[in-house]
């Protein structure tokens, strides 16, 4: 009988313990299962809180190990697309509306958190020693510290997993428990069998071309069934400034000038604008707004314009996601583009913080002034 007893106990200590999911269970498992993968293919949306804004993206992450990524984002109220694609031969952010990349001397995304790419979460976990979990209608709940280190407002991170250990959601805080990132997985599928081929920069060239090519074919045709009209300058006009006749009677217009001048509603103590100055230039209006005072700084506008062939900017630096975009952050400046504007910032004396500031309340300034 005695013996029976001690078995019985035995039993349910082991089933007692066995049922206890701790922390350590739950990153080994999460962990094991992302470093089992050989690639994996991310679905699903990203939101930014930026004041009393919220942009919000759809979101395409695409791994394949050894260092691959492409990381396709859309954002969902202009339709404004860039990938960030890293490959063997570099890091780079294409804009394909524009025709254009930054390519980055960097070490990303290994220097930095990132919400919505596993690796990241999974080093972020490991890495805090103080990380928690929380248990709740059979899901659980990783809390853990990140770093941002271009953006020193977020402290920590809340990542959501299914009673299966499957993600479901990252949400990024602030030091007053705010969520200023939200990621939310609407599909994961830790086998994708990617190859090589699925990372090549070319290849997201060669689509944009062939669209435009494509495009282009369908426009001529409309103009060859059409054809009884005779070109015009007016009509040239008249097609958004886009159109190219055969005949030459009228040229492509390039020339193009802002609407209005973008001020940023950010500008650090003891700063003010000294100076607006609009420049005319091959392409169009370019402005030049310089500050002064404790903080100098210059902001160069203008209008966005596609190149005719791919071009490829060298930068050194990291790829910044602002409100609207994804940017090119260096050491004394930052490069982007939004709302068919091109942004270059550049200061010695702002911090990569109050840099940062600047271009954000530039993203969703309403206060413009105009240029005529």
């Amino acid at each position: 009988m005695k013996k029976y007893l001690v078995l019985l106990l035995t039993m349910l200590f082991l089933v007692t313990g066995c049922g206890e999911y701790k922390l350590e269970d739950a990153v080994a498992d999460f962990t094991k299962s992302v470093e089992n993968s050989k690639s994996y293919k991310l679905n699903g949306t990203m939101e930014i809180s930026s004041g009393e804004e919220i942009f919000t993206y759809s979101i395409d992450t695409y791994f394949l190990k050894d260092d691959y990524y492409k990381v396709i984002l859309v954002n969902q109220t202009n339709n404004h697309e860039q990938i960030i694609l890293k490959n063997p031969d570099g890091l780079y952010v294409v804009t394909p509306s524009l025709n254009k990349s930054f390519k980055f001397d960097s070490v990303w995304p290994e220097n930095s958190s990132q919400a919505y790419l596993l690796q990241n979460l999974v080093n972020d976990v490991k890495n805090d020693p103080k990380a928690t979990l929380e248990t709740s209608d059979n899901n659980y709940t990783i809390k853990s510290t990140v770093n941002y280190p271009n953006n020193e407002e977020l402290e920590y991170q809340k990542i959501y997993f299914d009673k299966d250990m499957n993600i479901l959601r990252v949400e990024v805080y602030n030091a007053e428990d705010i969520a200023k990132i939200k990621v939310n997985f609407k599909s994961i599928d830790l086998k994708a069998k990617l190859s090589e081929d699925d990372f090549v920069l070319d290849d997201l060239i060669d689509t944009e071309n062939s669209d435009t090519d494509n495009n282009t074919t369908n426009s001529n045709n409309d103009n060859n069934n059409n054809s009884s009209e005779e070109c015009t300058d007016e009509t040239c006009k008249e097609e958004n400034n886009s159109s190219s006749c055969e005949d030459e009677n009228c040229e492509q217009e390039t020339n193009y000038s802002l609407d209005g001048i973008i001020y940023p509603l950010y500008i650090p103590a003891d700063t003010h604008l000294s100076s607006s100055e609009t420049v005319a230039t091959e392409t169009g209006d370019r402005v030049i707004l310089t500050f002064s005072g404790d903080k100098n700084f210059v902001i160069v506008e203008e209008l966005a314009s596609a190149s005719n062939e791919f071009e490829v900017i060298p930068v050194f630096g990291d790829p910044l996601i602002l409100n609207e975009s994804i940017g090119a952050l260096s050491s004394n400046s930052i490069s982007w583009h939004a709302d068919n504007i091109s942004y270059y910032l550049v200061s010695s004396d702002l911090t990569t913080g109050e840099m940062i500031s600047v271009a954000k309340s530039l993203g969703n300034s309403t206060t413009v002034m105009s240029t005529k």
